[in-house]
C-alpha cells in the first residue's frame, strides 16, 4: 500500500510538474499514432507518403496524413495539438516563431522556384507588373506565394493603394473557382492549381525564381511539435531518414517518381515531373549550410519575419537568436 501511495504522489508530482509531457523518450519509444500534416506540394515528404515509407518503417503504428491547403492552416493545427508534423512555407513558419508557437523546424524539403508564380488571364492585357493597375488579384494571405508577390511589386515600388490593385485572399479551390467564373485577373499560387491555370487560358507573368533572385527566398520546411520532439526524438530522426531517402530516390528516378506523384497532384506524369523539377529537393547534405548555428534558413526567417512586420502582418519581429533556436540542426547532422 505504502509503494502504491508512493507511486501515486510520485504520478501526481510529475503531472504538476509537467514533466510528463516533456521527458526525452528512449530509442525504443514508438508511438501508437503519428499525425502528418501535409500539403499538396511535389517534394520529398509527397512522396515518401506515395511510397508508403512512413508505414513501412514503423507497421505497428497508425499513421494519419491529413491534408492542409496552406502552411497557416498548418500553424493553427499545431497550435491546437491536433498534428504532431507539419509542412509550411518561409512566411507562416517565420509568423509561427514570431508567434511562439510549440515546434521546431528539423527539414527543409526544397527551395521554390519556378513551382510558384504569378498566372495573369490572357485576356487581361496584363503584359508587366505595372498593368495590374486595376486589376484583381487572388493569392492565399501569409503564405511563400503572397509574400513572394508583395515582394515583387515593392521591387517595382508599386503601391497597391495609389494603383487601385486589389488583392483577395483565397485558398486553392476557391481561386480555381474564381479564375473559372472570370471573378479575378490573375493568381499568385503554387503547383499544382498553377498548371491548372495555365491550362485555363493563363500566362506566367513572374515565378518566385525570378523574386528570389531579386533577394527574397522563399522554401519550405518540415516543423513537428516540441512535446512529440521531446518525447520521440529517435521518431525524428527516422523520419528525417525517410525524407532523406526519397530525395535521392527522386534524384536517380525522376520518372518513376512523377508517376508516383501524379496520382497525389492529380496531374499527368509528364506534367507532375515538370512541377517537381520547378522545386530544389535537398538532402540532408544539402541542409547543413541551411541548419548550422549561424546558417541560411534562420537568415531567411530572419529577412521574412522583418518584411511580415513591415507589412503589419506580425506585430515584431523577433531577434536572430529566436530564429536560430527554432531549429532543430542536431537532427539535420
Amino acid at each position: 500500500m505504502k509503494k502504491g501511495i508512493l507511486g501515486l504522489l510520485l504520478c501526481f508530482i510529475l503531472v504538476v510538474s509537467g514533466c510528463s509531457s516533456t521527458t526525452s523518450g528512449s530509442e525504443n519509444d514508438v508511438p501508437k499514432e503519428i499525425r502528418l500534416g501535409y500539403q499538396a506540394s511535389p517534394n520529398g515528404e509527397l512522396l515518401a507518403k506515395a511510397r508508403g515509407s512512413l508505414e513501412k518503417k514503423y507497421p505497428e503504428t497508425q499513421i494519419k496524413w491529413i491534408k492542409f491547403e496552406s502552411g497557416r492552416d498548418i500553424n493553427n493545427a499545431i497550435a491546437g495539438g491536433s498534428i504532431d508534423f507539419g509542412l509550411v512555407g518561409t512566411p507562416p513558419g517565420a509568423i509561427g516563431v514570431a508567434n511562439k508557437l510549440p515546434y521546431k523546424v528539423y527539414y527543409l524539403h526544397d527551395i521554390i522556384g519556378e513551382s510558384e508564380a504569378l498566372i495573369v488571364k490572357k485576356g487581361a492585357d496584363i503584359k508587366s507588373l505595372e498593368d495590374l493597375k486595376g486589376k484583381k488579384i487572388a493569392t492565399t494571405f501569409s503564405s511563400t506565394a503572397h509574400y513572394s508577390l508583395l515582394s515583387a511589386l515593392k521591387n517595382k515600388n508599386i503601391d497597391l493603394k495609389k494603383e487601385n490593385i486589389t488583392l483577395l485572399d483565397m485558398q486553392s479551390p476557391d481561386i480555381l473557382a474564381a479564375w473559372n467564373r472570370g471573378d479575378i485577373d490573375g493568381a499568385y499560387v503554387w503547383q499544382p492549381l498553377q498548371t491548372n491555370l495555365i491550362h485555363a487560358d493563363g500566362n506566367v507573368l513572374i515565378s518566385s525564381k525570378e523574386v528570389a533572385k531579386q533577394g527574397s527566398i522563399t522554401g519550405e520546411f518540415g516543423i513537428v511539435h516540441e512535446d512529440f520532439a521531446k518525447k520521440y526524438p529517435n521518431i525524428v530522426k527516422g523520419y528525417i531518414s525517410i525524407l532523406n531517402e526519397s530525395v535521392n530516390y527522386y534524384h536517380k528516378n525522376p520518372e518513376k517518381s512523377a508517376e508516383l506523384l501524379a496520382k497525389e497532384l492529380n496531374l499527368t506524369p509528364k506534367q507532375s515531373l515538370k512541377t517537381m523539377q520547378q522545386l530544389t529537393w535537398l538532402n540532408k547534405s544539402d541542409q547543413k549550410a541551411y541548419f548550422q548555428s549561424n546558417g541560411k534558413l534562420a537568415h531567411v526567417l530572419k529577412d521574412t519575419g522583418d518584411f511580415l512586420e513591415a507589412q503589419k502582418d506580425i506585430p515584431s519581429s523577433p531577434d536572430l537568436k529566436t530564429y536560430q533556436q527554432a531549429l532543430l540542426n542536431n537532427f539535420s547532422k
